[in-house]
């Protein structure tokens, strides 16, 4: 961790009033918490987590870089996709968890030239200081658009249209489950004794049950002979499928993310799991370092996102690596329309198109879903190189 930035003291003192808080929940619950719940805190608490706490998080300024702030081809791509969506059930877009608004302003100027503007934008955003980003960035970007944009604080009641979720799924709060010889833990948080400071958060395992061991025993993790097998159950992420499925009467739905089919995401050689945290462009594996000063993510099991889809009566329509979706989307001809290819803008925009596509940085690493009521296939982002077959 020595190669970490050091936080600036006000950033310090605010981290150490949210592991208070942290730790005045553990003593309430008995000494322990399961994980999932420390994660919520961290990242969701109140005027404390790291997405309500107000520090920067996006971009060059922030602790990490998505599609979006890379470039606007993401955003043009992805528009072909939803314009196939809108124009099979209704002229309605929802996008969760919007970032800095820059994929709300690129997606609404593609479709406002495609003649396919929503009638409704809308963004289901949690967090007060990223609704204030998303609304500058929407009135610097497309004060004329603008006006169409409000803002969800819960999932409508009933929906018809296109709703698309940029790495959501990944920082959704995980349950952490052990699997060793004498059968299948549950790893949760706990306070060490006589230890002052961010120390005193360790881990403490309890034999699993409930949802969580049901859901372990339906994996049929490895069981090492020796040690332990260390890995995520996104049960939040698959009840949050569910609930869209309750309210989609027609449309498609869009799930962007990092993460793997469950035949690659359980591998043995997978020992210790996909957690990871985000500070300063920095990737780091210890969650109880600076409590609401880091991102805390874990990959995507898309097989269990699919499975609880299904389950919940929509169709599984397509899924396929990033750098796929986006080609059969045509983000060559966005490329394209940047202008001569000896020009500067044409080569930062060429580039980024690289780092979204190529199979060493984004394009295979992410991976696109698609799910959907009403809606018949083909659609264009999966007409070549869908990998349905793998879930």
């Amino acid at each position: 961790m020595s190669s970490l930035p050091e936080p600036s003291a006000e950033a310090r003192a605010q981290s150490a009033r949210l592991l208070e808080l942290i730790a005045a929940e553990i003593g309430c619950s008995g000494g322990w918490v399961p994980f999932s719940r420390y994660m919520e805190l961290a990242l969701y608490a109140p005027g404390q987590g790291y997405y309500s706490g107000g520090a920067r998080k996006f971009g060059p300024g922030g602790d990490f870089i998505t599609a979006p702030e890379l470039t606007p081809l993401f955003g043009q791509a992805l528009a072909t996709q939803v314009e196939q969506g809108m124009r099979a059930s209704a002229m309605a877009l929802i996008e969760v968890g919007a970032g800095t608004g820059l994929l709300a302003a690129d997606m609404l100027l593609e479709l406002e030239r495609r003649a396919c503007l929503p009638d409704t934008y809308e963004i289901l955003e949690l967090s007060g200081e990223l609704r204030e980003r998303q609304f500058d960035t929407l009135a610097t970007r497309v004060p004329h658009l603008a006006g169409r944009v409000r803002w969800l604080d819960a999932l409508p009641d009933r929906f018809a249209g296109v709703v698309v979720a940029n790495e959501v799924l990944d920082v959704m709060p995980v349950h952490l489950v052990v699997s060793r010889a004498q059968g299948l833990f549950e790893r949760g948080v706990a306070l060490a004794a006589d230890v002052p400071g961010a120390s005193r958060l360790c881990w403490a395992d309890r034999p699993a049950r409930g949802a969580v061991l049901a859901g372990a025993q339906a994996l049929d993790l490895p069981v090492p002979e020796q040690g332990e097998y260390v890995t995520e159950l996104n049960l939040a992420g698959n009840a949050w499928v569910a609930a869209w499925a309750e309210r989609i009467e027609r449309g498609l739905m869009l799930l962007i993310d990092y993460g793997y089919p469950r035949a690659e995401y359980y591998l043995p050689s997978r020992s210790g799991g996909t957690l990871l945290c985000y500070y300063r462009h920095h990737a780091h594996g210890d969650p109880f370092l600076w409590p609401g000063l880091n991102d805390i993510t874990a990959f995507v099991d898309f097989t269990a996102v699919a499975e609880a889809a299904y389950g919940a009566g929509l169709d599984v329509l397509g899924y396929a690596n990033q750098a796929q979706f986006l080609f059969n989307c045509g983000v060559l001809d966005c490329l394209e329309r940047r202008g001569a290819r000896e020009s500067a803008d044409y080569i930062r925009a060429a580039r980024a198109a690289q780092r979204l596509t190529a199979p060493h940085e984004m394009g295979e690493l992410f991976k696109v879903l698609a799910l959907g009521r009403g809606v018949e296939p083909p659609l264009q982002g999966f007409v070549r190189g869908d990998r349905l077959h793998t879930l």
